[in-house]
């Protein structure tokens, strides 16, 4: 197994950053075996994209919301991460628990 889940939908509350509070959070390593996805669906161009973080930023976006860690953006990434055999990627990590 890749991701830790696979789910269709956030369930932690909205966080409303922008693309500006999120490049404010320090990229850190996770492991793809602990994610959450918050999609059920990939759109398959965007994998295969090789500029597919050109408009975007670099790292996925996650959520740590009760103990767990969401992936809310960037499943392209991971998952080529996982094709290319890595068990671990750098993402941003929004801390929830914290703010709560």
């Amino acid at each position: 197994m890749i991701f830790k889940d696979v789910r269709n939908g956030r369930p932690y509350p909205e966080h409303n950053l922008s693309t500006r509070d999120w490049s404010r959070i320090p990229p850190q390593q996770v492991r793809l075996e602990q994610l959450v996805t918050t999609t059920t669906v990939l759109e398959l161009d965007r994998l295969l994209s090789s500029d597919s973080t050109f408009f975007g930023d670099l790292f996925p976006h996650t959520v740590r919301w009760r103990g767990e860690l969401y992936l809310e953006d960037g499943l392209h990434r991971a998952l080529r991460a996982a094709l290319h055999q890595r068990t671990v990627l750098h993402a941003r990590v929004l801390e929830l628990d914290a703010l709560r």
